[in-house]
């Protein structure tokens, strides 16, 4: 930082200066009195894990499911330990090749990467689309080769990808496509949820999360078969007991598939079911306020939102991202992040770092998990992803639990950015 820009900044709280907000902000995440209840009544059940006996009730996680699915108007909905699960029980029950390709962005989360890995196969990073920092579908149509099988499409921050291109790129070349929905519970396309447009969606339910239990995911699916490999994939091979008596366990064995043990519990089964009937209510709210810092940011000539994308009907805002315009360096970006957080009292991140240069994306760390023909093609270096890089380097990011206050939380936050702009003359 220069020594000008230096001078006007002293009085940002970051260097000494009053903070601008002063209280705490919306409790995340939230426990209402209807989920403590139900959380309560699963933890006094004496059953928390679906493996044990029936003991006359319906499984909590089973209600979930259900609810679950009939929220996106699917059939099946398998829950599982993590976001990670969901996706490798996707790619299990899709009978993937082992060695076979799989596209994903290259602006994610690691698990995105390092779970097609693991189940086998190999990661191609594709880079994104600018506007919506979703995966490029021209960037994807070039990556196709005759060993890709399938594509891992995330709906990204606060947007969807391009479902009309993807859905016409994978009948055009028989490829799956797999939605992971982790960043985007309750968003539709094209007045469709997303998650149930591809072969499988799959979501996480960590903490940071829109709709959390703490840990926790769920794959999505209206293919019956799929559904049923899934199932199976995520209970070393067992299935629901259909109207189990009294006593009788609440899975029986199947063992068509080797699965392995990603159940979720009975007690992060009972608090996701809770908190599912509040996902619209607050993803309104977040919308609201998103559209108030929208209006806010056609202020500030140097700051911008990502717009609202072609087909994304209903949006949900897991981030909401701040494009800060090229001419400010990535340098002064990345203090204005640090200054934002101090503001306003909470870690405003920035986006993902692109997976091509990822600490925590290491295959070649860890040669023994790979064959050693697939682990060369695993290494993350060779592939280019210029867009992806320049998102990382121009967007500051807020949780979208600030989104969640009332009119006086959104002129804190309005104040802050109008703050820091000002002590860099943007």
């Amino acid at each position: 930082m220069n020594e000008a820009v230096r001078n006007r900044t002293k009085d940002l709280a970051a260097y000494g200066g009053a903070r601008t907000r002063t209280t705490p902000w919306p409790a995340w995440p939230k426990l209402d009195e209807e989920t403590e209840r139900i959380a309560l009544s699963a933890l006094r059940s004496g059953r928390w894990a679906i493996s044990e006996m029936h003991n006359g009730e319906e499984l909590y996680e089973r209600r979930f499911a259900q609810a679950f699915a009939k929220y996106h108007g699917v059939d099946h909905c398998i829950p599982t330990t993590s976001g990670t699960s969901a996706l490798t029980i996707a790619f299990e029950g899709l009978g993937l090749s082992r060695g076979s390709e799989v596209l994903v962005p290259g602006l994610t989360w690691v698990a995105c990467a390092s779970a097609v890995a693991g189940a086998g196969l190999v990661p191609v990073l594709v880079d994104v689309d600018p506007d919506s920092l979703c995966m490029s579908p021209a960037a994807a149509a070039a990556a196709v080769t005759p060993k890709t099988e399938a594509i891992l499409l995330v709906h990204y921050a606060c947007s969807t990808a391009d479902l009309d291109a993807f859905t016409e790129l994978s009948r055009r070349h028989g490829l799956a496509l797999i939605e992971d929905c982790a960043q985007a519970h309750g968003a539709e396309y094209r007045g469709r949820p997303v998650g149930t447009i591809g072969a499988v969606g799959t979501f996480s339910m960590q903490e940071s999360k829109v709709l959390t239990c703490g840990e926790g995911g769920a794959s999505i699916t209206g293919d019956p078969v799929l559904a049923g490999l899934m199932e199976q994939y995520r209970a070393d091979g067992r299935v629901y007991t259909e109207n189990p008596a009294l006593g009788d366990p609440n899975l029986r064995d199947l063992g068509d598939v080797q699965g392995r043990n990603l159940c979720l519990s009975e007690i992060q089964a009972a608090v996701l079911l809770g908190r599912l009937r509040h996902l619209d209510a607050e993803n309104e709210q977040r919308r609201q306020t998103a559209a108030l810092l929208d209006d806010l940011l056609t202020e500030i000539d140097s700051f911008s939102p990502v717009p609202l994308q072609e087909g994304n009907t209903r949006r949900t805002y897991y981030r909401y991202c701040i494009r800060v315009d090229d001419g400010v360096s990535p340098e002064e970006v990345a203090a204005m992040q640090d200054e934002l957080s101090h503001e306003l009292g909470v870690t405003c991140e920035p986006l993902h770092d692109p997976l091509n240069d990822c600490t925590l994306y290491n295959p070649l760390g860890s040669p023994q998990k790979y064959d050693a023909e697939m682990l060369k093609r695993l290494d993350p270096r060779q592939f280019e992803l210029p867009a992806s890089l320049a998102a990382r380097n121009q967007f500051i990011t807020l949780p979208h639990f600030l989104l969640l206050g009332d009119y006086t939380d959104f002129c804190d936050i309005r104040d802050s950015l109008q703050k820091i702009a000002a002590a860099h003359g943007l």
